[in-house]
C-alpha cells in the first residue's frame, strides 16, 4: 500500500481554517471541496490513459485522452458528498457511485446502509472519498466492498488521517493495488475515535445539523 501525505502551503492553510471551530458551515464546504481538487490533482497520477491524435487549427497533435472504462469515484455518504465537486472538476467524465457506511459509535464497526454502484466493477479504477481516516473500519470495508467488485486499483482521498487508521487499511489490503492520499495525518485516536486535534465530525460541519 502507497501513502501520500500532500505537503503544500496552500493545503495546510485551508486545513487550518477547515479545523477551526469557529469557521461556518458555508465556508466550511467551500474549504472541503478547494481541498478535494488540490488532493485529487495528487491523487490522479496514475489515471489511466490512451494515445489519441486530434488536430489543432495549425496542426495534428499526439496527446492522450482518459481511457475506458472510465474512473468511477464513490463517496461515502454522507460527508464524502461535500468532497464530490472538487474532484468532478478535475474527473468530470468519471462515472460516480455511492455507498452509505455508518460507524456504530459504541463498537466503532462500520455497517452498510446503502450502495449505488455497478455489480461489476472489473477493471476499473476507483477513488474513494471520506474526509476523514479514523479507525480505518469505513475504508477497510468500503476497499474490500469494490475489490469484490472486481476493481483493479483503488486510491483513497481523505482530508485527514489518524496513524492507526493507516496501519488498520495497510493490514487489510493484502497486497492489493491500494494508495491512500491525506491532506494531512495527525497525532492519534482519541478514545471515541476521534482524529487528535482532528477537525471534529466532517459530516455536522459540513452540513450543520446532526445525523
Amino acid at each position: 500500500m502507497r501513502v501520500h501525505i500532500a505537503d503544500h502551503p496552500l493545503i495546510t492553510h485551508k486545513l487550518t481554517v477547515l479545523r477551526d471551530k469557529n469557521t461556518p458551515s458555508p465556508v466550511f464546504r467551500e474549504l472541503v471541496s478547494e481541498l478535494m481538487t488540490l488532493l485529487a490533482y495528487e491523487a490522479t497520477r496514475d489515471v489511466r490513459v490512451e494515445k489519441v491524435t486530434v488536430e489543432t487549427p495549425v496542426a495534428p497533435y499526439s496527446g492522450v485522452k482518459l481511457s475506458r472504462p472510465r474512473p468511477i469515484i464513490v463517496p461515502i455518504l454522507r460527508a464524502g458528498l461535500g468532497m464530490l465537486d472538487g474532484i468532478m472538476k478535475l474527473l468530470p467524465t468519471a462515472e460516480v457511485g455511492f455507498l452509505g457506511i455508518k460507524r456504530d459509535e459504541e463498537t466503532l464497526q462500520p455497517y452498510t446502509y446503502a450502495n449505488r454502484l455497478p455489480d461489476d466493477l472489473t477493471d476499473r479504477q476507483v477513488f474513494i472519498i471520506d474526509p476523514m481516516l479514523a479507525t480505518g473500519g469505513t475504508l477497510i470495508d468500503s476497499i474490500k466492498y469494490v475489490f469484490d467488485r472486481g476493481a483493479k486499483e483503488v486510491t483513497a482521498i481523505c482530508l485527514l488521517g489518524a496513524p492507526e487508521g493507516v496501519a488498520a487499511v495497510e493490514a487489510s489490503v493484502d497486497g492489493k493495488d491500494v494508495k491512500i492520499v491525506l491532506g494531512a495525518l495527525d497525532e492519534k485516536l482519541n478514545e471515541h475515535g476521534y482524529i487528535v486535534p482532528g477537525l471534529g465530525d466532517a459530516g455536522d460541519r459540513l452540513y450543520g445539523l446532526a445525523q
